[in-house]
């Protein structure tokens, strides 16, 4: 009887979209992984004593940063979104530390992605998550490399018992998927009637204004060439960066952007 059922089951399969059905299949068995750390205790940057628990309090990169992209030279990602750049772990004074554990350079975190149950991340970072020269797998792991590493609350001794190696990098790129998904630049300045122009300027506080009003919190914005290309949004953390709570914060510094004059040209 279970070979009967399993036959079939593989015949619905066969008959229905395969990527669909395999996606929905992964996601059932191992979507992702729980942390199990409280979420209403303090949040990172805002103790005063030291909190000895570093799998459940981020630390010393407890200022989080979700930085998106908006490139038009080339064109990268849709015409009607940012894309993601990463995550940062920056310390509390806004320095930071980079590459961490050479030792957990994944490689092909797709594959990774694939394996552990994470095929419908997969499938939104390859839109979402794009490199400039269209290598996105070596900007992931350069991504996770860089600042995944670093982030106390992933350090392999904080994971489940038993959990696949690499979870924490799938847990990663999860949770930055996550994040950009509840932060949309792109509809927030659009609901301010801000929308890319060839001809169009805008003031910085303009800027600020409408993504405060979006977001409740105003976030850094970086130019290049006098248009905006960059928005960093910062976050405080309580408990993990697996499936912690991110509380959004004021940008504790200044981005590039002039205060006046500012482009914001459509993707072609």
């Amino acid at each position: 009887m279970l070979l009967g059922a399993l036959l079939s089951a593989l015949a619905v399969l066969s008959s229905a979209s395969p990527n669909r059905q395999l996606s929905g299949l992964l996601q059932k068995r191992s979507a992702s992984i729980s942390s199990g750390c409280d979420t209403s205790g303090t949040a990172s940057c805002t103790n005063t004593t030291v909190i000895p628990n570093t799998c459940c309090f981020e630390s010393p990169g407890g200022l989080l940063v979700l930085t998106q992209f908006w490139d038009v030279n080339p064109t990268t990602g849709p015409t009607n979104s940012w894309t993601i750049h990463g995550l940062w772990p920056d310390n509390c004074d806004s320095t930071y530390h980079e590459n961490c554990d050479p030792s957990r350079d994944y490689t092909n975190i797709a594959a990774l992605l694939t394996a552990q149950g994470a095929s419908a991340t997969l499938d939104f970072m390859q839109t979402y998550w794009k490199d400039i020269n269209g290598n996105d797998e070596q900007l992931w792991e350069h991504e996770w490399a860089t600042h995944g590493t670093c982030m106390s609350t992933l350090w392999p001794s904080c994971l489940p018992s038993g959990s696949p190696t690499g979870a924490e990098a799938v847990a990663f790129c999860q949770t930055v998927v996550r994040l950009f998904q509840n932060s949309d630049i792109y509809n927030g300045l659009a609901n301010a009637g801000i929308t890319p122009s060839t001809s169009a300027t805008y003031s910085l506080s303009t800027l600020q204004s409408a993504l405060k009003t979006a977001f409740g919190v105003t976030p850094a914005l970086n130019c290049g060439s006098g248009s905006l290309n960059e928005v960093y949004i910062y976050f405080h953390l309580r408990g993990s960066v697996i499936d912690g709570t991110f509380d959004p914060i004021d940008a504790p510094v200044a981005g590039s952007c002039p205060s006046s004059g500012i482009r914001y040209p459509p993707k072609s």
